[in-house]
């Protein structure tokens, strides 16, 4: 079997992959839910959805530091990764032994050709109420009413530009990213965000932890709502986007009590 991964490469397999290893967290969820957790060898410190693989699955490092030999020593048969969240070096060092599917996901419509792909390689997976769902989602579309600044780290403030997974989120969803002509992620200041003139500030869950006394600190010297969101639904693609709409709707709740 030929298969092109989201980088356009080719990837050879002489029969259906079983023994698998993801080095990306929402990858892994989304093999569990599609009916794929057996298959699992090995995963990285950071997939811990759901809770209980770890205690059955050996964990192989980070998502940026993976130990590449015990990797190899799992002999898998096919290996995740994402371009994104993992190191090109350590993807050259693994498919010297192993076919490394990369995938390059922006948006539900990137999740929805992934899903495809492993509907293509293992065959007999039953996704075809799942991609209904991802369909109906990919063609949601809501109007944009809010000014919104992301807010991921903390010293220095770092935000989310356009070409990101959680900006597609925001748009998809009616939040207009203030920062959307931005870097990826790029460096600001708080004279930066008030200049932006935001109606509300998101403090993500992830990867900065923000707290409650975050939310303090920004609320005193800002004209906005401050809120804590859930990072994982605004940048775990895969089946965790099953959960978004009922928590943007909570989201949006929580938002009308303050604007």
């Amino acid at each position: 079997m030929i298969l092109l991964d989201q980088l356009g490469r080719t990837l050879t397999f002489s029969k259906k992959p079983h023994k698998i290893v993801s080095l990306v967290p929402s990858i892994t969820e989304t093999l569990v839910d599609i009916g794929l957790e057996n298959n699992l060898l090995g995963i990285t410190k950071f997939c811990v959805h759901p809770s209980h693989l770890k205690s059955k699955t050996k964990i192989i490092g980070g998502t940026k530091n993976p130990r590449i030999q015990d990797i190899i020593n799992l002999a898998p048969d096919l290996i995740l990764a994402n371009k994104e969240e993992n190191r090109r070096e350590d993807i050259e060092a693994l498919e010297a032994h192993c076919p490394v599917y990369v995938s390059d996901i922006q948006t539900i419509q990137d999740t929805i050709v992934f899903i495809n792909d492993m509907a293509t390689l293992f065959e007999t997976l039953p996704l075809d109420s799942l991609l209904k769902d991802l369909e109906s989602l990919h063609a949601l579309s809501i109007e944009k009413n809010l000014r919104v600044c992301y807010l991921i780290w903390k010293n220095p403030w770092m935000t989310v530009g356009r070409d990101t997974f959680i900006h597609h989120m925001m748009e998809k969803f009616g939040y207009e990213n203030i920062f959307s002509h931005g870097n990826r992620y790029p460096e600001i200041s708080i004279d930066d965000i008030k200049g932006q003139h935001p109606d509300v500030i998101f403090l993500s869950s992830e990867p900065y932890p923000f707290k409650a006394s975050d939310v303090q600190e920004l609320s005193e010297i800002m004209k906005a709502k401050v809120v804590l969101v859930d990072g994982e639904i605004f940048s775990w693609y895969g089946t965790r986007l099953l959960r978004a709409k009922p928590y943007f709707m909570e989201l949006e709740q929580e938002i009308k009590r303050y604007i």
